[in-house]
């Protein structure tokens, strides 16, 4: 079953794979949702959004898992399942026990002081952001089980090897973009290699952030706010600026694939006047959303087609749609 996050809530869209009308029943109240992630040593599902963090054991049923901030806007597991990790506005993390129940109460949550010094050393914000910075994304991986890897947008990428007790900066750096520090997601297709998408470009390096390739040099479209990774290929939206541009009557879009870990491709979509946003397979099938709802699907050896929507709101709509495919 796929769920779909949105402005307002999480949905749950049944006919996307069988034949039929694609459907949307909304099955959790939300402001803003940023991510609906499933972890391998936790059962159910996760929510970050601005309204806080939530969680499903079967996507119908829903628990809050109340933090000291309640902006949440990124969170993740280590790979056994015994500790849980959000990411919040203004950019703090934390860490609470997740082996013998979920953290339903602020007081089982614990800042991480590294993490805290860590952003005390550096500029973490914009004007435009309100001077304040979000830990937009967090990563872990089930071959480098110790290792947490954090997104700060405004504030760049950050790397602990040690379960969040010391934190090292990979600085995506030797490109001439304005905004390397603004990290909107990352996505890891290995221990060592991760993808990231920024207000300046799509990024990727094998060695975990030492040292970067871009793989959207031959493109007007620099502003990624988020990519996606399956075996091996990664897709993505393009746009020439900010969500704020998006419905302008210039604007420029680009669906992209990228399938050697270098050439990124624009390719047909049948959305040109929509960025996708959000990502998620189904077996060998990709799906997609575009920032107004509608969802996408690639069959291997097939182009892009249209299969239904997601209900959005709000005057720029849809700027982050995450999609997740649950089997219950």
């Amino acid at each position: 079953m796929l769920f779909a996050g949105s402005d307002e809530g999480v949905y749950r869209v049944s006919g996307v794979i069988e034949s039929g009308d694609v459907t949307a029943e909304k099955v959790l109240d939300a402001e803003d949702v940023f991510h609906i992630e499933q972890f391998e040593g936790l059962e159910g599902l996760f929510v970050a959004a601005r309204s806080g963090l939530y969680h499903s054991p079967d996507g119908r049923e829903w628990t809050e898992l109340s933090l000291p901030e309640q902006k949440v806007y990124a969170v993740a597991a280590t790979p056994s399942g015994d500790r849980l990790y959000a990411g919040t506005r203004p950019a703090r993390l934390f860490v609470a026990a997740a082996d013998s129940t979920l953290p339903t109460d602020e007081q089982a949550w614990e800042a991480v002081s590294e993490f805290r010094e860590l952003r005390e050393q550096g500029d973490w914000s914009l004007p435009r952001h309100d001077n304040v910075a979000q830990v937009r994304s967090l990563c872990t991986h089930p071959d480098a089980p110790d290792s947490i890897i954090a997104g700060v947008e405004v504030g760049g990428i950050h790397v602990s090897d040690d379960r969040g007790a010391s934190w090292t900066t990979r600085s995506i750096d030797g490109f001439d973009a304005p905004h390397l520090d603004d990290v909107h997601r990352i996505v890891m297709e290995d221990s060592e290699t991760m993808v990231v998408a920024t207000g300046s470009g799509l990024y990727r390096s094998t060695d975990l952030g030492r040292t970067w390739a871009r793989l959207d040099e031959e493109h007007d479209q620099r502003y990624f706010r988020g990519a996606f990774v399956h075996d091996g290929s990664i897709y993505a939206g393009g746009a020439l600026e900010s969500s704020s541009s998006w419905e302008d009557e210039d604007a420029d879009h680009a669906l992209f694939e990228c399938h050697d870990g270098q050439t990124l491709e624009a390719v047909p979509s049948p959305t040109p006047e929509e960025v996708a946003v959000g990502w998620c397979a189904v077996g060998d099938d990709i799906l997609g959303v575009t920032h107004r709802g509608t969802l996408l699907r690639r069959r291997p050896d097939e182009g892009w087609r249209t299969i239904g929507t997601v209900p959005t709101s709000g005057d720029v709509r849809g700027g982050y749609l995450p999609l997740s495919w649950y089997v219950d």
